[in-house]
């Protein structure tokens, strides 16, 4: 097992670890004010310091880690729930207009990043978590789409493919059968990755006022109101600035260690 895996795999369980959490326990009320105590800097009281509302930094890094989890898990989701059969099915039909429709759609979603898409949905149904994840997650869907079609363009021409195609076998269920299994390895590496460009987008979104709403707790949307307070708080900006980098170098990790440990060509090329 590599020693990205590993590190990879400790800070990404840190992180999950503190937003499970947070749902039954934090130093203090995440959203409760006290005004005397704003702006407090790291100290045995409050562990990551205070806000310039008196909300204790450590509790809201907590549930800001289960919103942000949430946030990428679900549009990861969407993503790959849509993105693979569509690929899946792409490449069962190389070549015809099915797949000329299906790859010149996932052109046309590329050429509207995340954020853009995020302003659309918000101006029809307003800010919100909901609304972030439907972006993210549209967002996610040619991705998977693209490589599953990729990958599956080379198993195809598989003997093993061509023996279930004698065998009275369907584009469908071969798919679902022969195609899929082979390529679940590639996806799940992807997927890592996905989730920690979704930890990234929802802090992003969050940032612009159109991620997660207030009272909920947001990485992005704490940098955002720290922005004017750096001189004299800068661990308003520091500790969630942090959190977003320790969590994305940890899923980054975690999937090269993956793709190393599930890639075949990679471990005979090491043996």
């Amino acid at each position: 097992m590599s020693r990205n895996l590993i590190l990879g795999a400790a800070l990404s369980s840190l992180v999950v670890l503190a937003a499970l959490l947070s749902f039954v326990w934090t130093p203090y009320d995440h959203a409760a004010l006290n005004i005397p105590a704003k702006l407090q800097t790291p100290g045995a009281q409050h562990w990551f310091g205070t806000d310039h509302f008196g909300r204790d930094m450590f509790s809201m890094i907590m549930v800001g880690a289960r919103t942000s989890i949430a946030v990428a898990l679900l549009a990861v989701g969407i993503g790959m729930s849509l993105g693979v059969p569509l690929g899946l099915t792409a490449a069962a039909r190389k070549g015809s207009w099915l797949d000329e429709l299906i790859m010149r759609g996932n052109d046309l979603v590329f050429a509207f990043p995340s954020l853009v898409i995020a302003i659309l949905i918000t101006a029809v149904f307003g800010a919100g978590a909901v609304n972030a994840i439907i972006a993210i997650g549209i967002f996610n869907i040619p991705v998977f789409a693209r490589i599953t079609r990729g990958a599956a363009l080379s198993l195809w021409e598989r003997e093993f493919i061509m023996a279930a195609r004698v065998a009275g076998k369907g584009a469908a269920r071969i798919s679902a059968e022969h195609i899929l299994p082979n390529v679940a390895n590639l996806l799940i590496v992807q997927g890592t990755i996905q989730f920690s460009l979704g930890i990234l987008a929802e802090a992003g979104l969050s940032y612009v006022g159109l991620g997660a709403q207030p009272p909920t707790p947001s990485w992005g949307r704490m940098l955002a109101d720290a922005q004017t307070m750096v001189s004299f708080a800068p661990h308003l900006a520091l500790i969630p600035g942090v959190a977003i980098i320790l969590t994305v170098l940890g899923l980054n990790l975690m999937g090269d260690g993956l793709r190393d440990l599930l890639d075949p060509r990679i471990r005979v090329a090491r043996t």
